[in-house]
């Protein structure tokens, strides 16, 4: 069982228990990932009743009581409980993770997306081995380790397993905000998903990035009108001539550096750690300078902006009479305003905008006594590991759990291979994780929800 296999039966009663655990967790997420719970988008999905009731069996398994609610449908499901801390005068800590994932193209895959399969490097492959069916696999494995071992944890627990995230939490998160926030408990932090990996530099030395922010985002169609016409002649009003004329010059728009408290003290760690100032606008040099999350980097530091989806016309010889493009917008805390409105300037007057999804940027103080005990408890497991703060280029349910004024972590441990470039397997194929990071993670885990 890789780096954690010194954990035995025949140690003591307290290693015993653990080990328990860490084999808990493997099974638990093979289990999940076989699971198809895959959310397009567009509500035609199989929801994710079937995985919220598999958690409710394996927490009942232990004596753990949890409620199995709908949201807007019968088939977006998610799963809530309590388990009382020994302090009830401290606010419960949160830990959450979503039921979700988003879809596969098994033709693009090495390994059945849904198989769940270990193979000989002990590697566990399938669709939300990564986002996040490792991390709620993890809650779950940490909460039966609990309840079989009669541990207290210093803090209450709100436990919620959440649909819909993968688009948006309108489902899901937000549901839960608007019409059943006493899911939460009253809690005040949150631990959830993305971050506290780790993550090797190419001299070597190793941080793990816990989100303390996220991007907001704007998922924008711009609808261009123009006049329908014979495709032989020429054409002034031409809706696609317009289109792309807009995206050539909002491909190239200036979204210039800008570094939130956050992102502040993560160029500072990171420079101190590699002997040299980040070049943050040269994607290059920025890649020599810290690998594989140079992508993520770039992108953590700006406003971004991508199209991804286009339609127009319906034959070769015929000028439609309208255009329409799709763009995923990324925008840093503070711009939402500024943003969309550059986005809008490359337009021409008259197209119209919508919103299949628009949702606030947020941050919160990498601070207080959740984020002290992150440190420590890392610390400890790695002491080479170096955690900071990050400002996460996607979205989470932290947007809207901040409505109910939660401070949400993106903290889901893990101790990767060096050469692992972890942020690549988001939505991708081939999403994969290693059961020795799986491992470790739960541990870490435990300990930070024990003595938050």
């Amino acid at each position: 069982m890789s780096n954690n296999s010194h954990l035995a039966a025949d140690s003591d009663p307290e290693d015993a228990s653990v080990a328990v655990m860490v084999r808990d967790v493997i099974e638990l997420v093979v289990d999940l990932i076989r699971i198809d719970s895959s959310n397009p988008g567009d509500g035609t999905g199989p929801g994710e009743s079937a995985a919220a009731d598999y958690v409710a069996q394996r927490l009942a398994e232990v004596g753990i009581e949890s409620e199995v609610f709908a949201t807007t449908s019968a088939a977006r499901v998610g799963v809530s409980a309590f388990l009382a801390g020994a302090d009830p005068s401290l606010p419960p800590v949160l830990l959450t993770g979503h039921l979700d994932v988003v879809p596969a193209v098994a033709e693009e895959w090495t390994h059945p997306p849904f198989s769940g399969l270990i193979d000989d490097d002990g590697v566990i492959w399938g669709r939300g081995a990564v986002d996040m069916k490792g991390m709620d696999a993890m809650i779950l494995a940490v909460v039966r380790h609990w309840a079989r071992a009669g541990i207290t944890p210093r803090r209450s627990i709100a436990l919620l397993f959440t649909p819909d995230e993968e688009a948006g939490g309108h489902h899901g998160a937000h549901w839960i905000a608007d019409n059943r926030p006493e899911l939460l408990h009253g809690a005040t932090q949150a631990l959830g998903e993305v971050g506290g990996y780790s993550v090797t530099l190419p001299n070597g030395r190793r941080i793990y990035p816990v989100q303390s922010g996220e991007k907001g985002l704007a998922w924008v169609t711009a609808t261009l009108g123009g006049t329908a016409g014979h495709g032989s002649l020429i054409h002034d009003d031409n809706p696609v001539q317009h289109l792309v004329l807009a995206l050539a010059g909002l491909v190239q728009h200036p979204f210039g550096v800008e570094l939130t408290p956050a992102m502040t003290r993560f160029v500072s760690v990171v420079e101190g750690l590699i002997g040299e100032q980040l070049v943050l606008d040269d994607r290059v040099v920025l890649a020599e300078q810290v690998g594989g999350i140079s992508r993520v980097l770039g992108a953590a530091v700006r406003t971004t902006v991508n199209p991804t989806m286009l339609d127009a016309g319906y034959k070769h010889n015929i000028v439609p009479g309208a255009a329409k493009v799709g763009m995923d917008m990324r925008f840093l805390p503070g711009q939402q305003d500024a943003a969309l409105a550059a986005l809008q300037g490359y337009f021409p007057d008259g197209t119209d905008f919508s919103y299949a999804n628009l949702d606030i940027a947020l941050e919160t103080p990498f601070a207080g006594d959740l984020a002290t005990v992150i440190t420590e408890v890392l610390g400890r497991f790695d002491p080479e590991g170096v955690v900071v703060p990050f400002l996460m280029t996607g979205g989470t349910d932290a947007k809207a759990f901040s409505k109910l004024g939660v401070r949400y972590f993106g903290f889901s441990p893990l101790r990767l291979p060096d050469d692992t470039e972890f942020w690549a397997m988001f939505h991708a194929a081939d999403e994969r994780v290693p059961v020795a990071a799986l491992e470790f993670g739960v541990q870490v885990l435990e300990e930070v929800a024990r003595l938050a």
